[in-house]
């Protein structure tokens, strides 16, 4: 059982780990009606952030501690709470539980997307991918250090429900008119858009289809 949205589409998914049952990413109450029942194997990576509440810690480290049951996170949610309950047998898969877990990044906001009710197509762009972005464009010569640093400050300071690229761009320019690295970069983010988190939300999959 696999709570997946936003991270990596379900056809996506299906795609790589065919035999996995996937639920939308998970509110307060879905992890402790499993701790409850007879579950064996769970992927923690999406929850709601705005829709309803999340899946709290206690009922997480309530399925984290029950005999018989792997139960690992990644990506999003599933990385903050893999990073808080690790130490109760949770175990945390990919890059962002990396971050998270050595302290490069702790706001929740890193993660945190909003997304359409059925299809679960995001609305927003995590900040943690806005800065894998950043640092790639980076990497490659298109923008320089300071002005990846600038980006990343003007996109932080955004509420994440309105952090999308067309609007980054357009508050860099208007915050920041001399640099024009900014250019360089509207160009090559319509063409070259990577998800750290979607990355991670395979590499929880492929774990679970190893053990199945």
């Amino acid at each position: 059982m696999i709570f997946l949205g936003p991270s990596l589409s379900h056809d996506r998914a299906q795609q790589i780990f065919p035999d996995a049952d996937y639920r939308p990413p998970a509110k307060k109450g879905d992890l402790l009606r499993l701790a409850a029942g007879d579950a064996t194997m769970v992927g923690l990576v999406d929850g709601v952030f705005l829709q309803d509440y999340p899946p709290t810690p206690i009922e997480v480290y309530q399925l984290a501690r029950k005999q018989g049951v792997t139960l690992a996170g990644a990506a999003s949610l599933g990385a903050l709470r893999a990073v808080e309950l690790e130490k109760f047998g949770m175990i945390g898969i990919g890059r962002v539980f990396e971050l998270y877990k050595t302290g490069r990044i702790d706001a929740d906001d890193e993660v945190a997307v909003t997304f359409g009710d059925g299809d679960f197509r995001l609305q927003s762009e995590a900040m943690i991918d806005i800065r894998y972005n950043l640092y790639l464009a980076h990497k490659k010569g298109v923008i320089g250090k300071e002005a990846k640093k600038t980006m990343a400050k003007v996109a932080k300071a955004i509420y994440f429900p309105h952090r999308n690229y067309p609007d980054i761009i357009e508050e860099v320019r208007r915050q920041h008119p001399q640099l024009y690295e900014v250019e360089a970069f509207a160009s090559y983010i319509q063409l070259n858009r990577k998800s750290l988190k979607e990355m991670d939300a395979i590499k929880l999959l492929e774990f679970f289809k190893a053990k199945s």
